[in-house]
Formats: structure tokens, sequence, C-alpha cells
């Protein structure tokens, strides 16, 4: 039985297509030709395309490059968080085959034959039909080497990407299960912890001054006691922000 004929009268699997080789791109077309039951809904040639795309197309899958310029595969897995299942195509990188590995998560590894295309997109299947989605967070500490703090911050609203710079962080604000990023003048919501952002910003720079905030030092003005054991900083904008005890010793040792 050929692979088109496995596939008839399965519900399509529509999937978005992330490489920034469009030879690469190219093959994949290719060989998915041969799944009666997937359907290419996009083909991106970068990260941002691929974000806008899962947010505005919500595909079944994502078959996604991880060596991008500007935003990495594992940048875009993080904005799109788990709106999609996905299965990772890399040339041979220690770091993502070893979390792929770990947390059950298919990947490709260039060159890669029409038949293992095939058994990856059947696990993909599978796992749509489960409902499961990639473990987020736990991918993105183990797959990505450290490599120092966040230069960059990225921020998905709607289908759009802000790229925030980390000096240009005034604060972080806790906001239930979201930060909210307080830079140039505005606001910008993330799903993610204050303590994850805390163990990713520049300790040099940043610091956790509150259960609730995270203070980029150069901001700061001044610390005015306001009632006993209770403290607020002053930042050079006049923006006024508590300071617990612990988050006063830690601000004085950086200082």
């Amino acid at each position: 039985m050929s692979q088109a004929d496995a596939g008839a009268g399965r519900p399509a699997l529509r999937v978005v297509v992330v490489d920034d080789e469009p030879l690469a791109r190219a093959v994949l077309r290719e060989l998915l030709a041969d799944h009666e039951d997937v359907e290419i809904v996009a083909e991106c040639g970068n990260g941002f395309e691929a974000v806008k795309a899962v947010a505005e197309l919500a595909p079944d899958l994502l078959l996604l490059d991880i060596q991008m310029p500007k935003l990495d595969g594992f940048e875009v897995l993080d904005l799109v968080g788990q709106d999609v299942p996905v299965v990772f195509i890399t040339a041979y990188d220690e770091y993502a085959i070893k979390a792929f590995e770990v947390h059950a998560v298919d990947y490709l590894l260039k060159p890669f034959s029409a038949e293992r295309l095939a058994e990856a997109l059947g696990r993909a299947r599978e796992r749509v039909a489960r409902g499961d989605r990639a473990p987020v967070a736990a991918l993105w500490r183990t797959a990505r080497p450290s490599s120092g703090p966040l230069e960059r911050v990225l921020i998905r609203d709607g289908a759009q990407v802000h790229v925030v710079a980390a000096p240009d962080i005034d604060f972080v604000e806790a906001q239930d299960d979201y930060a909210s990023f307080r830079a140039r003048g505005r606001s910008y919501l993330k799903d993610q912890t204050l303590a994850s952002i805390e163990t990713q910003l520049d300790p040099g720079r940043f610091v956790r001054i509150h259960r609730s905030y995270i203070l980029n030092v150069e901001r700061l003005a001044r610390v005015e006691l306001y009632a006993k054991d209770s403290r607020i900083a002053i930042l050079k904008d006049g923006t006024k922000l508590p300071v617990s005890r612990t988050g006063y010793q830690r601000l004085k040792e950086l200082l």
C-alpha cells in the first residue's frame, strides 16, 4: 500500500514548513506530496513568519528548522508556546538531540529519508489525536546550551513579535501567570514566571527587589524608607516600586 493510499480517509494534517533555505523547503514539499493526508498551509523562510503563521492559521503540526538567522527554532518554540505540536529539523546538534530524546519530541536529522519523514509524521498524527503538546519550558531549558544572560527578550503579541533589548528594560512585574516588561515607555506582557526570568537576566544589572518585581539598577534614582522595615525604590522617571527586606539586602549587595 502506498503512503498516499494509507492516508486516504484520514483528516488532513495541516502543516507549516519552516526553513530559511529555499532548497530545503522544496525537498520537504516534494516529500510531503507523497502523503495524501498532509496539507501544507504555509511555508516560512524565517522565525518571524513562522510565529505569524501559527497565530493566524493554527496548524496541526510545525516542521521547524533549528538553525535560522534572526529567530532560531528554539526562539520560535518559546514564542508559539504549546499552541502546536513540533517536529524539529536540524543538522547535528548535541544539545538539541539530547533534549528531544529526553522529552520524547521527534526530530529529523538532515539529510533525512522519505521513510524517516513518514515515521515522524506518524508520530505527529498520534500526538495530534491525543492532544499532546511539546513540553516547552523543559525542552527550552535542556535544548539550548547556556550562552550567558539574555541579550534580548522576545514577546509575542498575537501575530506580531516584539524584540526588547535587555538594557532597555526598566523593570519586570509579575502579573498572575504572566510577566510585564516595562521598556521604552510601554509594557509588554509575556507568558513566563518571574522566577524563570530572574535566572535569565544579567545578575550584574537586574535584581529581584520584591516577590513581584525585578529592577534594572541603572534606572534607580534612590531608595526611601516608607514605613518600619518597608522601603520603596524611586526610579529616574519617578516610578515607585516596593522593596522587600530581602530585596533591599540584594540591592545593597549589587550597589
